[in-house]
């Protein structure tokens, strides 16, 4: 029998009703760090994805990096996403978040008073960044995370994913990828540490390993999932000699851990550097919880994809931003509307709900 986007799946014990998903999706809407009105709407009217994952939002304030991003450590935000997840529930979705602890790639002006900007390394983040005080504004250098700031960390992440299931979220993905925290400890060249946490690819990949097991203790591994990005150059990130090595070890111990997926970016369709198929292949031939394909797909090579068991899933990002009814659209075959650069990130509803 075919495998195709529409057929239904699995996900631990969730039953999807198809196999798309909506990527996280960075969009600046929380005003003050708390889910809004605005965001449950913007959700529910995507709800036709077998699987919606949340945008990166921070399980601690040390976490907050970018204007207007979501959080999941106050009261306010639990109940700011509850009505989030009522609203997509009641539209017969299911529901992830991502938590995104962005570590270096942050600035005091987007962060509350009292809080520090860490990393595994006092490395500044290349470029620049917005802030909604300043306008664009250098990355700082962050400051170096002591053993009790890794620890205190992980417990935030564990913390988080608690909230996040308290918020009505199905479960949680890790933001393993893209050059945030997690992936910081990854990457040769955001991690220049001597100790347990740094050098070797065992001492590389602990972090990661380390949050997936205190958030699996927290809520249970059949609700977590992880983003990774081999190959990636987001936020000053770099491929290095040992890198398939690295990210093979990283499937033993998160089969270990027991997590439900890993979601696999691959930006070559937006001229970041290929991940390899042969890395692919291993990582999927390695991991015993599904696969989550991403990285400009169209239905065509979705199908290909999926009949050829190269996945179990496929992310979608670009394509929900201005086609809310894109499940539709892609069984219909209709013409799908291209998505306004301009309000990827603004405050307000133009360009986020009135496609």
């Amino acid at each position: 029998m075919t495998t195709t986007l529409f057929s239904p799946i699995t996900l631990g014990k969730l039953q999807l009703k198809n196999r798309v998903v909506m990527a996280p999706l960075t969009r600046c809407r929380a005003t003050g760090n708390v889910p809004n009105t605005l965001m449950k709407e913007y959700y529910s009217l995507r709800a036709g994805a077998g699987l919606i994952i949340a945008e990166g939002t921070s399980p601690s304030p040390n976490g907050l990096g970018y204007a207007r991003q979501p959080g999941l450590f106050s009261k306010e935000q639990v109940s700011g996403w509850l009505d989030v997840t009522n609203g997509v529930h009641q539209a017969g979705g299911k529901m992830f978040v991502q938590l995104m602890h962005t570590g270096r790639v942050s600035h005091p002006a987007n962060m509350q008073p009292g809080t520090r900007i860490l990393a595994p390394s006092a490395l500044a983040a290349p470029g620049e960044m917005w802030t909604d005080s300043n306008g664009m504004q250098p990355y700082p250098v962050p400051d170096e995370m002591s053993e009790s700031d890794i620890e205190e960390a992980i417990a935030e992440y564990a913390s988080g994913a608690k909230h996040a299931i308290e918020a009505g979220f199905d479960g949680i993905e890790l933001h393993g990828a893209n050059g945030y925290l997690i992936d910081q400890f990854l990457n040769t060249a955001t991690n220049k540490r001597t100790d347990r946490w740094g050098g070797s690819i065992e001492n590389r990949i602990r972090f990661a390993v380390e949050v997936a097991k205190a958030s699996a203790s927290a809520i249970g591994a059949e609700h977590i999932g992880m983003r990774i990005s081999p190959y990636g150059v987001f936020n000053g990130t770099a491929a290095d000699a040992d890198m398939d090595a690295m990210y093979e070890l990283l499937m033993n111990r998160l089969n270990d851990v027991g997590l439900v997926y890993i979601h696999v970016v691959d930006h070559s369709a937006m001229g970041a550097p290929e991940v390899s198929p042969a890395l692919k292949a291993k990582m999927r031939a390695t991991f015993k919880g599904r696969y989550i394909l991403s990285g400009g797909y169209d239905l065509a090579r979705a199908n290909i994809d999926l009949d050829a068991s190269r996945g179990d899933l496929v992310a979608f990002g670009r394509p929900f931003i201005s086609n809310p009814d894109l499940v539709e659209k892609l069984k219909q075959g209709t013409s799908l509307k291209e998505p306004d650069f301009n309000t990827f990130y603004t405050p307000g509803e133009k360009g986020y709900t009135d496609y």
